[in-house]
């Protein structure tokens, strides 16, 4: 197996056309036309990693931030980003990062840490817009089937918890047939009128080259009138952080308890408690800070982060309580997540999870 297979899987999980403006998701070491030794799944890329990828014999590494993210203008040894890279290129080991695209899907990292809470009803908290196209197609009725059966394989018509979602109107469509053509009815040189379906799908901007391609390989017309059109409607399945409920109220110290326990933390820094009992909370892993006033505007009396800075805090302003659990704590399963996507698609081959804690926070605890 290719290297390139594992990176479609990836991406048709978590497209990198997902990521946020400043990431730098992708294959950053090696070729995709490697032949696949073995997959190590992990958080960071570090040395100590690669070492590890080096003696399990695993030449993919699959992690969740990109040891290259600012750019690199030299590669010496003078530093840990570069030392990785030279260590990596030397042995032959692919990198594959896959950060704010992971982030930024329903399934991806934020879902694990409203599960490992017990959060029901999750919901993007604060959904993208412009991911959403829509495909008018105009089919011979007898093709309609076919034709929406065909898009709807490659990934077209989900609405939300929804599949095979699609609007169909009749009406007379009318061609004639220039020299040179087949056409699939009427005659050339005559105008045909034609009893047709104007079908209307939405999907994924993503996904549109495949959309297209289904879409003709499914239609009897040599040329097939079709209009695509780009959405300005948020897309609920995709963007940043998850809030949900708790399945029955609970008291703050209480739930602060079962967070520290969730996560198996030394400590959390939080802001003031308001007394009120914890019904809705809001999620985010790694930096999210951008989030509390939408976390506010969901009325989340909770709001799970990390690496929020000293003012910051103030924003929650006694109408929810902040609680930074860490960065790498509050991401600290997403290695499990990978493991257990890519065993699923790759039950037959090697996929590890690393062993290394590459957490680089410690905490003295008098």
């Amino acid at each position: 197996m290719k290297i390139h297979a594992v990176i479609t899987a990836l991406e048709n999980f978590a497209n990198t056309c997902l990521q946020e403006s400043y990431d730098n998701c992708g294959l950053l070491t090696g070729s995709s036309q490697w032949e696949c030794t073995g997959i190590l799944c992990t958080l960071d890329c570090i040395e100590k990693i690669v070492e590890e990828a080096i003696n399990k014999k695993c030449n993919l590494i699959v992690a969740h931030h990109p040891i290259i993210f600012l750019g690199l203008k030299k590669l010496s040894t003078n530093h840990y980003v570069e030392r990785t890279i030279i260590k990596a290129i030397k042995n032959d080991i692919a990198i594959y990062a896959i950060h704010t695209n992971l982030d930024n899907i329903k399934h991806g990292v934020n879902k694990i840490i409203a599960d490992k809470l017990g959060l029901i009803n999750q919901q993007i908290l604060l959904p993208k817009r412009d991911m959403l196209m829509k495909l008018f197609v105009f089919v011979p009725i007898h093709y309609a089937e076919k034709l929406k059966n065909g898009i709807f394989n490659v990934g077209g018509g989900h609405i939300g918890n929804y599949s095979e979602c699609s609007f169909s109107s009749p009406g007379t469509g009318t061609f004639k047939a220039g020299e040179g053509t087949e056409p699939y009815v009427g005659k050339i040189g005559e105008r045909h009128y034609e009893n047709e379906l104007k079908v209307e799908v939405i999907f994924p901007a993503w996904l549109q080259n495949d959309i297209v391609k289904a879409m003709k390989q499914a239609h009897p017309y040599e040329e097939v009138a079709y209009d695509l059109v780009a959405l300005e409607n948020k897309y609920q399945d995709v963007g940043s952080g998850i809030v949900g409920e708790l399945p029955e109220p609970k008291d703050e110290i209480q739930f602060l308890a079962e967070i520290k326990a969730a996560f198996e933390l030394q400590a959390i820094k939080h802001t003031a408690l308001t007394g009120k009992k914890v019904e809705k909370v809001a999620v985010c892993g790694g930096s999210g800070s951008f989030l509390i006033n939408k976390a506010k505007a969901a009325e989340a009396d909770f709001y799970i982060t990390s690496d929020i800075k000293y003012h910051e805090f103030f924003e929650a302003d006694g109408d929810l309580v902040v609680a930074d659990i860490g960065h790498w704590e509050s991401e600290q399963f997403v290695p499990d997540l990978l493991l257990a996507f890519l065993q699923a698609k790759f039950p037959t081959f090697a996929v590890l999870k690393s062993e290394v804690n590459t957490n680089p926070v410690g905490y003295f605890l008098a």
